[in-house]
C-alpha cells in the first residue's frame, strides 16, 4: 500500500476516535492459558479516554470467537504515563471487556508509584473488576508471560512489526469495505435482473452499474489472500517479517477467503447479467437496425420504384432511365449492405442463442430476408424492363435507319448502263428488304419481351404486391411497331413498284439488244444474198428451184425484220411505261429500216434476175428443140430476153446510197 492510501484509511480509522499511531494492539503473543495478548501503551501526554475506548472496541473485533473465549492478558504500559491514566484505563476494561479480561499486567514505572498504590490497591477490587491486575515492572513480566511471547521492549523475543502489521489491517480494512459494498451492489443488481426476467413487462434499468470495478477488487483480495498464505508458509525463512501464529486470526484470512468466494459467485452471476445485457442490448440493436431497413426499404425505396416506370421513347431516354435505376440501385446497395452484416450478426447470435431468443431472431431475420429479397427482385425486375427496353429501343433506331435508307434507295431516279447493272440494284433491294423484315421480326420480338415484363411487373404497397400500371407504356411499343410496320409496307409497296420498273428495263435493254440482233442478222441476210446468191442456173429447173429457195431466204429475212420492228415497239411502249423520255430506238430502228430497204431491193432484184434467167432459158430450151420449125420472131424474142438480162447483169444490185 502507498503512503497516500495508509494515511486516508489512518486518517479514517482517527475520524473514528480509532489510534493507529502508537502499539496499541495484539502482538501475537499468548499466554499460558492461550490467550491472546494486548498491549496498551500509554504515553506522558493527556490520553482521551473515548480515543482509547474506540481503538479498544476495534481491536477487540479482529479476533475470532474462539479466541476470545480463551481470554485475553493485557500488558498496560504505564512507565510513560501518570498512576490516574493507568487506573482510568483499567477501569475503562472493566467496562468494556471484564469478561474476556483474564489477566491486566501493569508495567510501573521503577520507583515513581511506590506512594500512589498505596491508595488504591487493585488485587482488593478483584472481585468487583472481574480480572486480576497486578502491578510488575518490565524485567519482571516474564515471571507471567514466557519471554518468546514478549516483544523485545518487554525483554521478549518475539519479532513485531506494528507498522506492517497497521498496513495489512488497512489493505484488509479497505478490501473489506470495498468488497462489502460491491458485494451489496451485485445482489442487487443481480436479484434486479431476476426480477426483470419474471417481469418482461418491467423495463430494465441498464444504466444500474457497479461503482466499483470487481476485476480490481477480486485482485486486491487475492494479492492479499496470497501474502497471507506466502507468510503463513514461509514464515521468517523468506528473509521478511517473522511470521506469528496469530496472524491468521489477527488478519482474518478466513474472512478474505469468504468475501473473495462471496464476491466470485456473485460477479460470476454478474458477469451472466452483463451478457443478457449485451445480448439484449445487441438484439435490440439489431431489431432496431433491421426496422430502419425494412422502414426505409419499404417507404422511400418501394415509393422510388414506384414513380419510376417509364421506358422512355427513345435510346437516350432509356438510358437516362438506366442512368436513374442506377442511382437508385446504389442507394438500395447501402442497405443490402447492413442486410448483410445483421443477417451475419443475427447467424451468429442464432448459434450461440438461448432457445427463448431463436424465435424472436428468426422471425426478425424471415422478416430482414422477405423484404429485402422483394425489394431486390423488384430491381432486378425493373432493370430486366429498362434493358429490354433498351434493347427495343435500338432495334426501332437501327430498323428506322434501315427504313429510312431503303426509302431513300427507293427515291432515287434508276439510271443504270444494263441489264446486270439493274439486277444488282435489285439485288440490293432485295436483301434491304429482307433484313427490314429480319429487323422488324426482332422489334416484335423484343416489343413482346417487354410488355411480358412489365405485365408481370408489380410493386408493394400496403403489405401486398400491386400491378404496375403500365397502359402507356405497352401503347408506345404497340405504337412504335404499328408504325414501323406501316413504313414496313410502304417500302414494300415501293420496291414492289421499283421490282416491276426494273424488270421493265430489263425487258427494255433486253429488246433493244434483241433489236440490234436482229438488225446484225438482218445485215447477215443481206450479205449472204450480196455475196452467196449470185447463180441464175443452167436450165430453167434449176432458175426455178433457186427462185423457191430464195423466197424461202426472203421469208426467214421478212421474219427477222418483223421481229425486229416488234422489239422495237415493245422498246417505245416501255419507254413510255416508264416515263423514260430520254430513251427511244435510238439508231437501231433507222438501221433496220435501212438494211430491210437494202435487203428487199437486192431481193427484189435477185428475183427480176431469176426470172429473167427462166424466161431465158425457158425460150432457149424451145429454140433447141424446135430449131427448125421455130419462127424468126422466136428467135428474136430469146435474144432480146438474152440481151436485157445481160444488161441487167451489168447493174449493181444495190448502189452506194442503199
Amino acid at each position: 500500500m502507498c503512503y497516500e492510501e495508509q494515511n486516508d484509511v489512518a486518517g479514517a480509522f482517527e475520524s473514528e476516535g480509532i489510534n493507529c499511531s502508537g502499539c496499541f494492539t495484539f502482538t501475537g503473543g499468548k499466554d499460558r492459558r492461550s490467550g491472546l495478548i494486548l498491549t496498551i501503551p500509554l504515553c506522558t501526554e493527556q490520553t482521551s479516554m473515548e480515543e482509547l475506548s474506540s481503538t479498544l472496541d476495534y481491536l477487540l473485533g479482529i479476533p475470532s470467537d474462539k479466541c476470545k473465549a480463551r481470554g485475553f492478558t493485557v500488558i498496560v504500559d504505564g512507565r510513560k504515563s501518570q498512576w490516574n491514566i493507568v487506573k482510568t484505563v483499567v477501569l475503562m476494561l472493566q467496562n468494556v471487556i471484564p469478561a474476556e479480561v483474564s489477566l491486566v499486567c501493569v508495567v510501573k514505572p521503577d520507583e515513581f508509584w511506590d506512594k500512589k498504590v498505596t491508595h488504591f490497591c487493585f488485587w482488593k477490587e478483584k472481585d468487583r473488576l472481574g480480572f486480576e491486575v497486578i502491578l510488575v515492572s518490565a524485567n519482571k513480566l516474564t515471571r507471567y508471560i514466557e519471554p518468546c511471547q514478549l516483544t523485545d521492549e518487554f525483554g521478549g523475543s518475539l519479532v513485531y512489526d506494528h507498522m506492517d502489521w497497521v498496513n495489512k489491517r488497512l489493505v484488509f480494512e479497505k478490501f473489506t469495505k470495498e468488497s462489502t459494498s460491491l458485494l451489496d451492489e451485485l445482489v442487487v443488481i443481480n436479484e434486479s435482473e431476476k426480477s426483470n426476467q419474471l417481469d418482461k413487462e418491467r423495463p430494465p434499468d441498464c444504466n444500474f452499474l457497479p461503482s466499483l470495478d470487481p476485476e480490481t477488487v477480486l485482485q486486491t483480495g487475492h494479492e492479499l489472500l496470497s501474502e497471507l498464505q506466502q507468510r503463513r508458509f514461509n514464515g521468517s525463512e523468506g528473509g521478511g517479517v517473522a511470521w506469528s501464529p496469530m496472524d491468521d486470526e489477527l488478519l482474518a484470512q478466513p474472512q478474505v477467503m469468504k468475501l473473495l468466494d462471496s464476491l466470485r459467485e456473485q460477479y460470476t452471476k454478474y458477469q451472466e447479467v452483463c451478457r443478457q445485457r449485451s445480448k439484449r442490448s445487441q438484439l435490440e440493436e439489431i431489431q432496431t437496425k433491421v426496422m430502419q431497413v425494412v422502414n426505409w426499404l419499404e417507404g422511400p425505396g418501394t415509393e422510388q420504384l414506384r414513380t419510376q416506370w417509364g421506358i422512355g421513347d427513345s435510346i437516350r431516354a432509356s438510358q437516362a432511365l438506366q442512368q436513374k435505376h442506377e442511382e437508385m440501385e446504389s442507394q438500395h446497395s447501402e442497405w443490402f449492405a447492413v442486410y448483410v452484416e445483421l443477417n451475419q450478426q443475427i447467424a451468429a447470435l442464432l448459434s450461440a442463442g438461448d432457445e427463448e431468443d431463436l424465435v424472436e431472431l428468426k422471425g426478425l431475420q424471415q422478416q430482414l430476408s422477405d423484404v429485402c429479397y422483394r425489394q431486390a427482385s423488384q430491381l432486378e425486375s425493373r432493370q430486366n424492363v429498362l434493358q429490354s427496353a433498351h434493347e427495343f429501343h435500338g432495334t426501332a433506331q437501327d430498323l428506322s435507319q434501315q427504313l429510312d435508307g431503303l426509302l431513300g434507295m427507293l427515291c432515287a431516279d434508276v439510271a443504270p448502263t444494263d441489264g446486270a447493272a439493274i439486277q444488282q440494284t435489285l439485288k440490293h433491294l432485295e436483301e434491304k428488304l429482307k433484313s427490314v423484315e429480319g429487323s422488324l421480326a426482332g422489334l416484335r420480338e423484343k416489343g413482346q419481351v417487354v410488355m411480358d415484363q412489365m405485365s408481370n411487373q408489380t410493386t408493394w404497397s400496403y403489405g401486398k404486391d400491386v400491378p404496375i400500371e403500365n397502359k402507356e407504356n405497352i401503347d408506345h411499343i404497340q405504337g412504335v411497331m404499328e408504325d414501323m410496320q406501316l413504313r414496313k409496307q410502304r417500302c414494300e409497296d415501293m420496291v414492289d413498284v421499283r421490282r416491276l420498273k426494273m424488270l421493265q428495263m430489263v425487258q427494255l435493254f433486253k429488246c433493244e439488244e434483241d433489236a440490234s440482233q436482229a438488225v446484225e442478222w438482218l445485215g447477215e441476210l443481206l450479205d449472204a444474198l450480196l455475196k452467196t446468191h449470185i447463180r441464175l442456173g443452167d436450165d430453167a429447173q434449176e432458175t426455178k428451184v433457186l427462185l423457191e429457195k430464195h423466197k424461202k431466204f426472203v421469208d426467214v429475212a421478212q421474219s427477222t425484220y418483223d421481229y425486229g420492228r416488234q422489239l422495237l415497239q415493245a422498246t417505245v411502249v416501255l419507254c413510255q411505261s416508264l416515263r423514260c423520255t430520254t430513251r427511244s430506238s435510238g439508231d437501231t430502228l433507222p438501221r433496220l429500216n435501212r438494211v430491210w430497204k437494202q435487203f428487199t431491193v437486192t431481193s427484189e432484184e435477185r428475183v427480176h434476175r431469176l426470172e429473167m434467167a427462166c424466161s431465158f432459158h425457158t425460150a432457149a430450151e424451145k429454140v433447141g428443140e424446135e430449131w427448125t420449125i421455130l419462127e424468126q420472131e422466136t428467135y428474136e424474142e430469146v435474144e432480146t430476153v438474152g440481151k436485157a438480162l445481160l444488161d441487167r447483169l451489168t447493174v449493181p444490185v444495190i448502189f452506194p446510197d442503199g
